[in-house]
């Protein structure tokens, strides 16, 4: 189960969509995304989606999600950019560095 979210602009936002799933990928609880931040493991929420619409000025974040994928934190993102094209990223939660960036087909 995903909650969408929604923002325009440059609007930072500060909950994603996060349950525990017993596998290699797993989505992380709220919980524990938000000892991540705390601990400064990872990134903050704002600052993972100002990367996201650095990439997209403009463009509307829909869906977030916060994976474990073999130990490495990913953030999932769905954009839609000003003419309506849907985006798909992946950022290392960590360091912020762009491991995805795809147009949604």
């Amino acid at each position: 189960m995903k909650t969408q979210i929604k923002t325009a602009g440059l609007i930072g936002i500060s909950v994603a969509a996060l349950l525990a799933a017993g596998t290699a990928l797993a989505d992380v609880s709220m919980d524990d995304a938000a000892k991540l931040q705390e601990s400064g493991e990872i990134k903050s929420y704002d600052a993972l989606n100002q990367i996201a619409l650095k990439e997209h000025p403009g463009a509307t974040i829909t869906d977030t999600e916060l994976e474990d994928s073999h130990g490495k934190y990913v953030y999932e993102l769905e954009l839609r950019d000003e003419t309506g094209q849907e985006w798909d990223m992946d950022i290392d939660a960590a360091s912020g560095e762009v491991l995805q960036n795809q147009q949604d087909d």
